[in-house]
């Protein structure tokens, strides 16, 4: 087993962030570690990291203990944390030249640059310093440092924060190549990117599990919401749209465009139309979607 969490309480003062975790990840598994916010995804994935110490239990990550072992789990582990601590002073490829050199031979970290910038899409931009770059282009070369030393373990958190869509491809398709060989923990707030990337989810509400198992065997054991996603002619108010029967939530995607909730036995699309025509609004769209990681999200955590 790759990564194996065993009763993992962490406390912070008197506020306990994890309660009794429990999970193990094994290599080749690419998993989704979700939760909302505080839920204490980044404190799980810091303690694998060795970044902080537990409270109680134990980690072990390719059997090295995380408490009386650091160094070596240090040695197989890449990190990306959230916020993504960068040298903005530095040139791109001398931060990862400098990185290289912690971990590698000399005589190899020029040839692993070469491919980690190969890798990432950086080589247009890899004779910039840090600072002037992108927030996309900085993600990209966190991604770099955190696979340089080839880890056989891989900790993502909010990875693809600030790419843009042809980057969110690239990006998705390295970590989908990169977890065929090596264990993949990602966190993430988009669904879809889950969807896309994750052959298994571990949810995580109020520092207890909430569910682990595979994608598609999550949304069958869970009866979803029924989640119409809307557009409109024009915008229109949120309490107006809550107000119709049978609807449970409202959310504004963008300018002209709603997610609209209700219970599964409640299909309001004909409501959603009469409401529109009585207040002179044009439905332009309306799609359907049952059964979605985030209405699975939303029932275990709400």
């Amino acid at each position: 087993m790759s990564v194996k969490v065993d009763h993992i309480t962490k406390f912070y003062d008197e506020q306990k962030a994890l309660d009794d975790v429990t999970f193990e990840v094994s290599a080749g598994e690419v998993v989704g570690f979700l939760g909302p916010n505080g839920a204490g995804k980044s404190t799980m994935m810091k303690i694998i990291c060795c970044f902080i110490p537990q409270s109680l239990g134990t980690v072990t990550v390719h059997g090295y203990d995380t408490a009386s072992d650091s160094l070596e789990v240090r040695k197989i582990v890449g990190y990306l944390p959230e916020h993504n601590p960068l040298y903005h002073e530095m040139y791109v490829k001398e931060y990862l030249t400098f990185i290289g050199g912690i971990h590698l031979k000399s005589n190899k970290v020029a040839s692993r640059v070469k491919e980690m910038v190969d890798l990432t899409g950086l080589g247009p931009e890899q004779h910039k310093k840090i600072g002037a770059l992108s927030k996309g282009y900085r993600q990209r070369v966190g991604l770099a440092q955190a696979i340089l030393h080839d880890p056989a373990v891989l900790i993502l958190d909010e990875p693809t924060t600030g790419l843009d869509p042809n980057q969110l491809v690239e990006i998705r398709n390295l970590i989908r190549d990169i977890g065929k060989e090596k264990t993949v923990l990602l966190s993430t707030h988009v669904m879809q990117e889950v969807e896309a990337i994750c052959n298994r989810v571990i949810i995580i509400n109020n520092g207890v599990i909430a569910a682990d198992d595979k994608t598609s065997v999550l949304q069958q054991k869970i009866e979803s919401e029924l989640v119409f996603e809307v557009e409109f002619d024009k915008e229109v108010p949120l309490n107006e749209l809550k107000g119709i029967d049978g609807v449970t939530s409202v959310e504004n995607k963008s300018a002209n465009r709603y997610t609209i909730v209700c219970s599964p036995d409640n299909d309001i699309r004909s409501k959603i139309f009469e409401w529109a025509v009585a207040n002179n609004h044009k439905v332009l769209t309306l799609n359907t979607s049952e059964n979605s990681l985030e209405s699975v999200f939303r029932s275990l955590t709400n």
